[in-house]
This record gives C-alpha cells, sequence and structure tokens, in this order.
C-alpha cells in the first residue's frame, strides 16, 4: 500500500472570523510537493482542522520553513486562538466488503 506523509493542524479561532480566517488561510502559491489539501470545520465554525497530503517529509518542511507559510501565518495569526499540528505517516485502510 502507499505510504502517505500528512500534515495535520487544527486551529481554533475567535468567533464569527471564519469568513476572514478563510481568506487568509489559503497558501499563495501552491506549496510544492502537495498532494492534496482538505479543510474540515465544526458545527460552530470556530474549529477548522487542515489536513495536507505530502510527496515528502522533506517537501512538507521545505514549506513550513518557506517565506510564503510565514507571512500565512502571520495573516493568520488575528484569528487564532489556540493551534494543534503534527507530522504523520499512514496508508488507507483496506474496508472490508461484506
Amino acid at each position: 500500500m502507499e505510504e502517505h506523509f500528512v500534515w495535520v493542524t487544527t486551529r481554533r479561532i475567535r468567533p464569527d472570523t471564519l469568513e476572514d480566517f478563510e481568506r487568509t488561510w489559503r497558501p499563495t502559491p501552491s506549496p510544492q510537493g502537495l498532494r492534496r489539501a482538505y479543510a474540515y470545520w465544526s458545527e460552530d465554525g470556530q474549529e477548522i482542522t487542515g489536513v495536507s497530503f505530502w510527496e515528502s517529509r522533506e517537501a512538507c518542511d521545505a514549506w513550513r520553513s518557506s517565506e510564503h507559510e510565514a507571512q500565512r501565518r502571520t495573516a493568520m495569526a488575528p484569528f487564532v486562538v489556540e493551534e494543534r499540528e503534527g507530522f504523520y505517516h499512514g496508508r488507507e485502510l483496506a474496508i472490508p466488503h461484506r
């Protein structure tokens, strides 16, 4: 099975700032080595979990230490109350068919 390199970030944001947060959240330019990215948010719009799939740990680390990412984090900072993040490897689970 294919191995995945995944960066997961969960942020709690200030109430009623989801729209503004989303404007600053999308990376520009698109990070090199990024394969897919997903965003999930709580019903109250105050917690957002971003899940990004990378070609390698090195590609993720290169983006995370880039000037573009530093600028993006600075732009998001006024909306963020709390942030948790981590890097994982894994694979898709096979689900048995009945």
